[in-house]
């Protein structure tokens, strides 16, 4: 099973200046995805540059348009990722319990949402075609 963890934006992470590396968190993130890796369910983490560096595609009526950013609700952006493989719900809900807080002594919130596995759409041709370019791999 896979889950993704999220970290919930704020204003400082949606803050078009460089980010100041603070070591105390910096060191604590680093223990924690040290410790994902150390039990082999670490498959992926990153930040995510501010909103304002990237632009959404509005679909309507199936016709897609860029809108560039920044986007105005920070509560709604994700500012950084983990992707984890555990055996189960219980497993993925312990590992996010210990990550760290990724603002610091700031307000912050992280969301974990399991991902879908190709083997959840059922057998077809074109679930055939995703597995074949390797995608949606648990």
């Amino acid at each position: 099973m896979r889950f993704m963890i999220m970290v919930r934006a704020n204003a400082e992470s949606e803050s078009e200046t460089s980010p100041v590396a603070d070591e105390a968190l910096m060191a604590a993130m680093a223990d924690y995805h040290e410790q994902l890796v150390q039990a082999g369910v670490l498959l992926d983490a990153n930040g995510l540059q501010p909103s304002a560096k990237g632009w959404r595609i509005r679909y309507h009526h199936g016709k897609g348009t860029v809108v560039d950013g920044p986007f105005a609700e920070s509560k709604e952006l994700i500012a950084g990722y983990t992707v984890i493989q555990v055996a189960s719900r219980e497993e993925a809900l312990e590992w996010s319990r210990r990550f760290p807080s990724p603002f610091g002594a700031s307000d912050c919130e992280i969301e974990v949402r399991q991902l879908y596995e190709l083997e959840d759409f059922g057998e077809s041709k074109e679930v055939e075609r995703f597995r074949e370019m390797g995608v949606g791999r648990s």
